[in-house]
């Protein structure tokens, strides 16, 4: 039987353990521990800060829970995401947003990957680096998805390759993201979130945060009231808001969010030129009823290729879906970074790099 090194320093990874049932695979270095739950779509689910003992994964108030042990009460799209979202970061693929009709197939809330079980490879395994690669092959839909994690030693950046391949004989749509969440104990109305010069639009109701329906520029928005709205700031959970917007146009595709109270903060870079849309999901102390209750302060700061399901942008009626030809491959590199502030961010390059304010 192989055994991994044992480091205790350095880079380190072991797909040795199991979470809740679940196979697990763990890297760190002398910076970070990230965790990803293979048999769970492969979900970053702990991002920590070793220093500041910070954690920027958000947890769903049940968190992980073993899909196996459990039968769903309903068969609904939604409800049954839900029942297995943990919070953290997911790779959706190959439809993101609500339940949708495929090329004829069922689909729920960003499946299918998301809840299927991936296979788990450790790719490098130095003091200097660590990698890991993660596949699944979709079953409603006909796409390989791979994803790559590493970490190299005394870097504060994890560096995430996604590659999708449809693998049918005919052309394929995909909504392809990083559903990423920050919640409390990290997050809070003291944050601060910096990103890049973008266009900001409201699809829709404003959740008691936006007035419904507008398009601005980062990083103002319009009020309900008609009042200024600051981009740049979280609401307390007290305002029990609950709102959906989108960024586009971004000049550079950044964003930062950091707690001066502890000093630290999360960044992500990522390359516009695929995912031409930031989702900006909050929820601050609102959504009543399931699955929410009004119990969480969260907010997922998502880019994507395409708009919820693949919408055409308001006033327009091409969709935003991507096509991919028959055994067409796509790869895209994302940087996620922990960093030490107290004044925000002015710009994080591709590679990761943090220019504080």
């Amino acid at each position: 039987m192989h055994y991994q090194d044992e480091r205790t320093s350095g880079c380190r990874i072991s797909d040795s353990w199991t979470y809740r049932g679940l196979k697990t695979v763990v890297l760190e270095n002398e910076l970070l521990r990230v965790s990803l739950i293979a048999d769970k779509g492969a979900d970053v689910f702990e991002l920590s800060h070793k220093k500041t003992d910070t954690e920027f994964m958000w947890r769903t108030p049940w968190s992980v829970r073993n899909l196996g042990m459990a039968t769903p009460p309903t068969g609904d799209g939604d409800n049954v995401w839900h029942d297995a979202y943990i919070g953290g970061w997911q790779t959706i693929a190959p439809t993101g947003g609500p339940p949708q009709k495929y090329a004829n197939a069922d689909l729920g809330q960003h499946t299918e990957a998301t809840l299927m079980p991936w296979d788990a490879v450790v790719l490098e395994d130095t003091p200097e680096k660590v990698s890991a690669k993660f596949t699944v092959r979709t079953v409603r839909t006909p796409f390989w998805i791979e994803k790559v994690v590493s970490l190299e030693a005394n870097s504060p950046v994890l560096t995430v390759t996604d590659t999708l391949t449809n693998q049918a004989e005919e052309e394929a749509e995909a909504q392809w993201g990083q559903h990423i969440t920050v919640g409390e104990p990290f997050l809070t109305p003291n944050c601060r979130l910096d990103m890049a010069e973008a266009d900001h639009f409201v699809p829709g109701d404003g959740g008691g945060r936006f007035k419904d329906d507008q398009a601005g520029s980062w990083p103002k928005a319009v009020g309900p009231d008609g009042e200024e709205v600051d981009l740049t700031t979280f609401p307390p959970k007290s305002d029990r808001l609950n709102t959906y917007s989108v960024f586009k146009n971004q000049n550079e595709g950044w964003y930062a969010v950091t707690n001066p109270d502890r000093g630290v903060g999360f960044g992500l870079a990522y390359p516009v030129e695929t995912f031409k849309y930031l989702w900006y999901w909050q929820v601050f102390g609102g959504a009543s009823g399931y699955p929410w209750y009004n119990r969480t302060y969260n907010v997922g700061l998502e880019p994507f290729t395409s708009l919820s399901a693949g919408i055409p942008e308001p006033g327009s009626n091409e969709r935003t879906s991507m096509v991919f030809a028959p055994g067409e491959t796509r790869s895209a590199t994302v940087r996620a970074v922990v960093y030490e502030s107290t004044t925000g961010v002015s710009h994080i390059s591709q590679d990761g790099q943090v220019t504080n304010r």
